[in-house]
């Protein structure tokens, strides 16, 4: 909505939160003359009235999966170099750069061509579940001990559909660096 628009709503605004029903509650602009505030995330109605009613709790649950699920066509979505392979590659954020130069090493040393999705958003668009099941074999490059981005994929994603995703984990302290990488996934080759 824009300002005009929550500025005529005026003290019916709380019936209006989320009128397309898309899960994302709209928020006061600033400048309209209407009240910030916070609320718990779950414990409150869609007036933002604090409530323990189990239908009130229930509705704000399920506002908040439509919101997830509008989300993913909202967000960025990943940046993909498909290519004439058997082998993604997934990474993010400061990874981006050693996976590149680690690509074209797998190329020259072993001859291992490769394809690769940087991923720029959570949740994850479709095009993050369409890359992964393109390729038989896929590498998940992480800076983390946990491989978190796993996890989220699992949860995310069908069961069984992210099964053949290998973590490449990198958590020596160092910065990321391709030589690693490239090791790592010649040895799970």
């Amino acid at each position: 909505l824009d300002a005009e628009t929550v500025k005529s709503l005026g003290a019916e605004w709380g019936r209006y939160k989320d009128v397309d029903g898309d899960g994302i509650a709209y928020r006061t602009v600033p400048g309209t003359g209407m009240p910030s505030y916070f609320t718990r995330g779950s414990g409150h109605n869609e007036r933002g009235q604090y409530s323990e009613r189990p239908d009130d709790y229930q509705r704000n649950v399920d506002r908040l999966l439509r919101k997830h699920e509008t989300a993913k066509t909202h967000v960025p979505g990943p940046i993909v170099e498909d290519g004439q392979s058997e082998v993604g590659i997934i990474g993010y954020g400061t990874s981006h750069w050693a996976i590149e130069e680690c690509r074209v090493q797998l190329e020259q040393e072993a001859g291992l061509k490769t394809a690769y999705m940087r991923l720029r958003a959570y949740p994850f668009s479709a095009e993050v579940e369409a890359f992964i099941a393109r390729y038989p074999r896929v590498y998940l490059v992480e800076q983390n001990r946990d491989a978190q981005m796993k996890m989220l994929f699992r949860i995310e994603m069908p069961a069984g559909t992210t099964n053949h995703v290998q973590s490449v984990l990198h958590y020596s302290g160092l910065p990321i660096d391709a030589r690693s990488l490239t090791d790592e996934i010649l040895v799970q080759e």
